[in-house]
């Protein structure tokens, strides 16, 4: 029975699969975010601005993000899903488009990374998890694993693709490189495949089918304690993840490996990402969710002891640390995004997952400059290492106490 609802979900939802893939993949949040490092030096010797000033106009793209993502909501209230998408990926490539006109001032980049995520709202991953999410029930977590690899697809592909563009043709052969894959790869994909399950449609112009779908109201989700506690965990379990990416390397380094040693070792970290999105996923379908999430946000807790405890030479024991670390790096999202619709229902998916994402990229924009602030204080990363442990221990007990009902059932019952 249950391989046969496996099999009937995928086959009558693959392409919807294989569009989130690559929405994700094209998206600002993983293509610009990931590649952005092969463009700082070509952008530096064009224009003469500083690796500081370009690394700020990351904060602007987070900053258009979380504030989109509060928006997303009432744009498929009021156009659909299906528009709200369409428009954005338009959107996303005009925008690209118009940074190839790059001139003078950095605060027209800053402006740009700021403004597109806005006007390209329909892009970023609450859009491929809600369109999961109406496709797919028993194999929801595997879903939503598969199209979230996505953004390790990024990290890996996108340095060379990007590398290969600005040796083929400047700084400008980038950025219509980036236009170039929701162009030819998700906008025909959406145009063709963006449909909902027919079980699902009532009528011919469907806006919003969600609605149709026993939830929690946005108000009464705000205002619930498994809200917030989803919001508690996850935010540690981020600025942990956000701490550690940002000192691994550097850590070693301090701890006396060597530079290319110790960047190897971290290279360990993408793949992690896409082992724990695959395997979580599968547990969340299987077992009880906030158990699986709980086990898979205390995983941490075990690299950041290692990290503590290992010798420069410990080499197998720093790589199993930095893959415990990027085993949660690759759950974190999933969970959120099947939880969220787990316990509140589809109906305000949107709006509740919004609100969630813009409050964790609040977090994870300041965590790296409250990491800063500590290692100038103690002229080390140990206390780093002690905030993570202790967020890989909170984190997992606040996640026990959500209970496995979905709160929407609960609501109507």
């Amino acid at each position: 029975m249950i391989q046969t609802a496996t099999a009937g979900e995928f086959a009558l939802g693959w392409r919807i699969v294989l569009l989130g893939v690559a929405g994700v993949l094209t998206s600002m949040s993983s293509a610009l975010l990931y590649g952005f490092g092969t463009l700082v030096i070509p952008l530096q010797d064009a224009f003469g601005w500083s690796r500081g000033e370009l690394q700020t106009s990351i904060t602007f793209l987070f900053a258009g993000v979380a504030i989109g993502s509060q928006l997303l909501g009432g744009l498929y209230a009021r156009f659909g899903l299906r528009r709200v998408a369409l428009f954005s990926l338009v959107a996303q490539v005009i925008g690209y488009g118009l940074l190839t006109t790059l001139s003078g001032s950095i605060y027209w980049l800053y402006l740009a990374f700021f403004v597109m995520p806005l006007l390209a709202v329909g892009t970023i991953a609450i859009t491929w998890t809600q369109l999961i999410s109406l496709w797919f029930e028993r194999n929801r977590g595997v879903a939503l694993a598969i199209i979230l690899s996505g953004s390790g697809l990024a990290a890996m592909l996108m340095p060379p693709l990007l590398a290969w563009a600005v040796q083929t043709g400047g700084w400008r052969a980038a950025f219509m490189l980036l236009a170039a894959m929701p162009l030819l790869l998700t906008l025909p994909m959406a145009l063709a495949w963006l449909k909902f399950p027919a079980q699902l449609v009532r009528n011919a112009d469907v806006k919003a089918p969600e609605r149709n779908l026993d939830a929690v109201p946005f108000a009464v989700a705000v205002r619930s304690g498994v809200f917030w506690g989803c919001n508690v965990a996850l935010i540690l379990s981020v600025s942990l993840i956000v701490g550690m990416v940002t000192t691994i390397v550097p850590y070693l380094q301090d701890k006396g490996v060597p530079g290319l040693t110790a960047s190897q070792i971290f290279s360990s970290f993408g793949i992690s990402i896409i082992v724990g999105r695959l395997l979580v996923g599968y547990l969340l379908d299987r077992f009880a969710p906030h158990l699986v999430a709980a086990a898979s946000l205390a995983v941490p807790a075990l690299g950041c002891l290692l990290f503590l405890l290992s010798g420069p030479s410990a080499t197998a024991a720093l790589v199993l640390a930095t893959v415990c670390i990027g085993f949660s790096a690759g759950a974190e999202f999933d969970i959120a995004a099947f939880l969220m619709a787990r316990y509140f229902g589809l109906r305000d998916y949107a709006r509740i997952f919004g609100l969630h994402l813009g409050l964790v990229t609040v977090i994870a924009g300041l965590a790296p400059a409250v990491f800063g602030y500590l290692f100038t204080v103690f002229g080390n990363y140990n206390p780093v290492l002690f905030y993570c442990l202790a967020c890989a221990v909170v984190a997992p007990l606040v996640m026990l106490t959500l209970g496995s009902s979905p709160l929407y059932r609960k609501a109507l019952a």
